[in-house]
């Protein structure tokens, strides 16, 4: 059975023996999800692929730590969070971050293309009209709507409290809404 057939679990195991073109199968699954995860909250993709890449190094020299192999995919997923603000944080301090049109690659669908379209401009004009945000009301929605965490696990990598986080995130949406009606 070649590699790309393996079950994510085998290939993690393998990986933790050292066998490195298993770790190049996990690479080529996860880099372009975890590319984008990063370019969400840093806006600048040579930053974005630096970010990945040292996470992805993190993940394999740390697989020892990974209590379920099973949970993988969201373990990385978090290291890539946590690099990427805490690298946010660490540049925010010295410079402006530029604003950076986010375009987002619309996989090939073979449903109405006209209303495939129309989707594709919305979410792309929800996704700019999102970067204008306040950075941590950007970064806050960012996680909880287009990464899929709970305001649990969001104000942990945030470093805030639980109701501090929920009052971010629902003032957050409030300004997003704001702005988005200020538009249409």
């Amino acid at each position: 059975m070649s590699l790309t057939n393996q079950h994510i679990d085998t290939l993690i195991a393998r990986c933790k023996t050292g066998d490195q073109s298993a770790q190049l199968e996990v690479y080529n699954r996860y880099y372009k999800a975890m590319y984008n995860t990063s370019f969400r909250i840093v806006k600048n993709s040579f930053e974005a692929e630096d970010i990945m890449q040292d996470s992805f190094l993190t993940a394999f020299t740390k697989l020892e730590t990974l209590k379920d192999i099973k949970t993988f995919g969201g373990w990385l997923k978090r290291i890539v969070v946590n690099n990427s603000i805490q690298h946010f944080n660490k540049n925010s301090k010295y410079e402006d971050v530029p604003f950076d049109a986010v375009m987002y690659k619309v996989e090939d669908t073979h449903v109405d293309s006209t209303q495939d379209d129309n989707a594709s401009a919305q979410a792309k004009f929800v996704l700019q009209t999102m970067n204008t945000l306040k950075d941590n009301y950007r970064i806050a929605l960012t996680l909880h709507l287009i990464e899929g965490y709970d305001y649990e696990e969001i104000s942990s990598i945030m470093n805030v409290s639980y109701a501090n986080c929920r009052t971010t995130i629902s003032r957050a949406k409030e300004s997003l809404r704001q702005k988005l009606q200020h538009v249409v």
